[in-house]
């Protein structure tokens, strides 16, 4: 068992222990770790975690496949559904017991104009996103100072976690809690996107249901179809086998076109008015783009690691828009699910136990088979877990680092727990 150590730098605010899956390094294996969460500030609620999703972004930066900066030990999960447990003195939004999640960040500067105007995921300052984050005074406001540079901030893959109220979304009654934890990031990613630029295509062709294609069919596809479909749209899921077929039109799509199949994609040529293209892994696009009618739009959500092969032929000659969507604010992922509990969306999930989380990322970055969501039960299987310290998380033979795409551009900073 290793701990995590931390020390509140403001001699009025105190600490507990949590207890979380961490990887140390980019070989991405998660072992059991004990973590300091900051007891609740006045406008804090601590979160009980009952069920924390595995999205894929998880594996990315597990692995440290992205561009970026990469800090471990590094406790993914931004999927996390719970109660209240504690609320701070002057929380006015919340009540003990009361299920809540809290999704891709925990706070954002909150004086920009993008922050006023609801779309806090595009802070033009410093999103505090809820894992590999780190925050640095001045220009952050750090509580518990874990790390040489300031406090690293942990992910839901923990028994419980600490939050600003104003950065917690409220659970309908009618969603099912273990289903409700990926649209905290799989859900949002697609309905802002679908809600957006739905309307732009809308306008455009003066069309109420637009034929939306899908391309990729795991946690995001899954999640983008129903979605879709909801909204009124007819939808074509875009995939290189046959193999997902028939959970996709389980899912509610009315077509399945085998990327890899050249006369299919030729027969689909113009037919979508709008892509949401949720792979991430990197792949051919001008293909996708050559099915889009004119003035169709292709909206990128999932996050491959290298650069796209795009060149201006590939869009101009059919007035095409290649676009992105990252996540929603806070009004708009409490909007997208009322949505889903009017219209009873909820992910296909595949319940698994904290210890078994190793052989979930092993087979999500495979990428090929899985068209649900993983959903650790943090509750039930990490909770106990922290009483028994001869408990740890099982190896997985298949994982090989030496095979992993580390990017060559990725920062990588370790600093070890103590033991």
């Amino acid at each position: 068992q290793s701990t995590w150590g931390g020390f509140s730098i403001y001699p009025d605010m105190s600490t507990f222990q949590a207890t979380a899956l961490a990887a140390h390094d980019n070989s991405g294996v998660l072992r059991k770790l004990t973590i300091e969460r900051r007891n609740p500030l006045p406008n804090d609620v601590v979160v009980r975690i009952q069920y924390s999703g595995i999205c894929h972004s998880d594996v990315h930066q597990l692995r440290a496949e992205w561009d970026g900066e990469f800090f471990y030990p590094m406790v993914p999960g931004h999927e996390i559904v719970g109660q209240v447990e504690a609320v701070g003195s002057a929380v006015t939004k919340w009540k003990v017991g009361q299920n809540v999640g809290v999704g891709v960040f925990v706070d954002s500067c909150r004086e920009c104009e993008e922050c006023h105007e609801g779309v806090e995921q595009y802070c033009r300052t410093k999103v505090h996103y809820t894992y590999n984050c780190l925050l640095k005074e001045p220009h952050q406001k750090v509580h518990v100072q874990n790390h040489p540079q300031g406090e690293l901030l942990f992910g839901g893959y923990s028994t419980h976690i600490t939050v600003d109220e104003n950065y917690v979304v409220s659970i309908p009654a009618n969603l099912e809690l273990s289903h409700a934890a990926p649209l905290l990031c799989a859900g949002i990613t697609v309905y802002s996107p679908l809600k957006h630029y739905g309307k732009l295509a809308q306008v455009s062709t003066g069309l109420t249901q637009l034929n939306v294609g899908v391309a990729g069919f795991g946690g995001l596809g899954n999640a983008a179809v129903k979605m879709a479909k909801a909204m009124g749209h007819h939808v074509t899921v875009i995939s290189r086998s046959q193999r997902k077929q028939q959970a996709a039109l389980a899912a509610g799509a009315e077509a399945f076109l085998i990327s890899d199949n050249a006369a299919e994609m030729a027969k689909a040529k113009r037919t979508l008015h709008l892509i949401i293209d949720t792979i991430a892994a990197d792949h051919d696009i001008p293909p996708l783009l050559r099915l889009l009618k004119t003035n169709g739009i292709h909206c990128m959500v999932g996050l491959p690691p290298n650069k796209l092969d795009v060149n201006a032929f590939n869009l101009v000659g059919n007035r095409i828009s290649l676009v992105g969507s990252g996540i929603g604010g806070i009004a708009e992922t409490q909007e997208m699910l009322d949505f889903c509990s009017a219209h009873n969306v909820t992910s296909d999930v595949e319940l698994i136990d904290a210890k078994d989380v190793n052989h979930a990322i092993h087979s999500l970055g495979l990428g090929d088979t899985q068209t649900s969501r993983f959903v650790i039960k943090t509750s039930e299987t990490l909770a106990p877990a922290a009483a028994n310290p001869a408990w740890e998380t099982e190896d997985d033979s298949r994982i090989d680092p030496s095979t992993f795409h580390v990017h060559p551009a990725a920062k990588i900073q370790l600093f070890p727990a103590s033991k």
